[in-house]
């Protein structure tokens, strides 16, 4: 350990002054450093600080090369992918094909993985290569989507990670990428630092050193920019977003964000765990496998209400997957109104004339103003006759009894990783599929074969034009079946000190690569 200090302390001192470090400010931090344990928001963004992927995505989610500088189908079953040559990883030993083939087995099971990569990887059936730096990826159907699919998960070293664990990434071990940061040390759920990579074949980045601290309660993160702790913050709590705008010396920037806010709905288990009668007693059928109480669950919901008043502006209302202008959004499907009468009378129809008891579940710390909004969605409930109790967790404690399938009624967010509605559908919508990996995130464990279905042809259709109907198709489908409840797309939005500018993304993801010196 003290060796590296001082390999640290000599590139500081060779960095010029402006640049030795940057302090950043975080909601919620990942956690693991494995780049396959988890594809959750925080952690693919850390991941990207120490781990290339074949193909990148910019700053709108653009394609770009990376590990690979150049795609294309040679077939209808077969990707040609050519790979950079002259990369080296963190310790000096060569990126080859090989590393691409090891990836592409890792990631597909890994275990106690919490949101695994399966569904990415799994479309790659073979891993030829054809020398050193060409591979050939051969799919069992047409894959027109797989250019994406490559830009989701990090390219691991096959040296370094033979028999390696998540906890091995953990300490440091096998955390051994290609990136343009090393991993300098890893404190679970209080700090990460990195130590610029000098040989990174994008070129070197502007900080010697890059530091991330969790600071999950919105307030102290504020507090923490405007004293000088940190030079950047992200999620800025909605209520201070003017407050920075009007101090000298500190820059807000926005983004628009690919993040669906949603709620997930048991509509699986024959007894929802978290539903009573209006008596308190348990009920021996679950509510929820009635579309009509989906649909009145939603229609109690006053979307612009919470933007407005919750999110104080900085969220725009939908009722679909994907915000305007991604790839297989809809403009046909508007934003459901709230309209308590027809949601009371649906509940009637369904037998609940007089509602019943509900828990509503709800992370604190993980979303802006996540507890905030659960609170006030349990308000909307109660309107309507479900007497609604809320129970918030911190992130941690509920992403785990999540993956559990421990909620009746829950508050996520979905960032559509590949920029396009393909995305939330086979991961939040499709049924689950332990073979294929499809719906890995759905945590309410809903099921329709018929938008499954669709969903599949959407993923191996190779025209642009069909495959984007299909995927509206499917979007529709899942909307009137209310497989989730659409809310809003978040607005990123981060904060900065002094003389740094931030470039924001739609993906939300928080770079030290974003930070950059006037």
């Amino acid at each position: 350990m003290f060796t590296r200090w001082l390999a640290l302390a000599a590139a500081l001192a060779a960095a010029p002054a402006s640049a030795q470090e940057v302090k950043i400010g975080l909601g919620a931090m990942a956690r693991s450093m494995d780049p396959h344990f988890t594809n959750s928001g925080p952690d693919v963004a850390n991941m990207l600080h120490v781990f290339d992927k074949l193909i990148l995505q910019d700053e709108k989610q653009a394609l770009i090369p990376g590990l690979a500088t150049s795609w294309k189908a040679v077939d209808a079953t077969t990707w040609e992918i050519r790979l950079r040559e002259g990369v080296r990883f963190h310790d000096g030993s060569p990126f080859t094909a090989e590393d691409v083939a090891f990836t592409v087995k890792r990631a597909v099971d890994v275990p106690k993985s919490s949101s695994p990569f399966a569904l990415y990887v799994k479309t790659i059936k073979e891993v030829v290569s054809k020398g050193p730096h060409l591979v050939h990826l051969k799919t069992a159907e047409p894959a027109p989507l797989l250019p994406w699919d490559l830009s989701t998960f990090g390219i691991i070293s096959k040296k370094h990670g033979e028999d390696a664990a998540t906890e091995d990434y953990n300490s440091g071990k096998a955390a051994v990428g290609t990136g343009p940061y090393k991993l300098f040390s890893y404190s679970p759920n209080e700090r990460i630092v990195f130590q610029r990579n000098d040989e990174y074949w994008g070129g070197r980045q502007h900080w010697a050193k890059a530091t991330f601290t969790l600071i999950a309660n919105q307030a102290s993160r504020t507090a923490a920019l405007l004293a000088g702790d940190v030079d950047a913050i992200d999620t800025v709590a909605t209520q201070d977003i003017e407050r920075l705008k009007s101090t000298a010396g500190i820059g807000v920037w926005r983004s628009a964000s690919n993040r669906v806010i949603y709620l997930i709905m048991d509509s699986h288990r024959d007894a929802a765990e978290h539903i009573r009668d209006v008596d308190g007693k348990p009920m021996t059928a679950n509510p929820l496998k009635d579309k009509r109480v989906r649909q009145a669950l939603s229609l109690s919901i006053a979307r612009e209400a919470l933007v407005d008043r919750i999110m104080e502006g900085e969220g725009i209302p939908t009722g679909q997957l994907v915000p305007p202008g991604f790839f297989g959004h809809d403009p046909s499907i508007r934003t459901p109104v709230q309209n308590l009468e027809v949601a009371r009378k649906l509940l009637a129809d369904a037998g609940y004339p007089k509602g019943f008891q509900l828990t509503l579940h709800g992370s604190n710390g993980r979303y802006l103003n996540d507890a905030k909004l659960t609170q006030a969605i349990g308000q909307m409930f109660t309107r309507i006759g479900i007497a609604t109790s809320v129970e918030t967790l911190p992130r941690q404690i509920y992403a785990t009894r999540g993956n559990e399938f421990a909620f009746s009624v829950g508050l996520y967010g979905w960032g559509t990783d590949t920029g396009e509605a393909a995305s939330p559908l086979k991961s939040l919508v499709h049924t689950r599929d332990n073979a294929t990996g499809a719906g890995a995130s759905n945590r309410g464990r809903y099921s329709n074969r018929e938008i499954d279905a669709v969903i599949r042809e959407a993923l191996r259709t190779i025209d642009d034009r069909m495959r984007e109907s299909l995927l509206q198709r499917a979007t529709r489908m899942a909307v009137e079946d209310v497989a989730i409840v659409p809310m809003y797309f978040q607005v990123n939005t981060w904060g900065t000190r002094g003389a740094l500018t931030w470039v924001p993304r739609t993906d939300e993801f928080t770079l030290a690569m974003s930070a950059r010196p006037k």
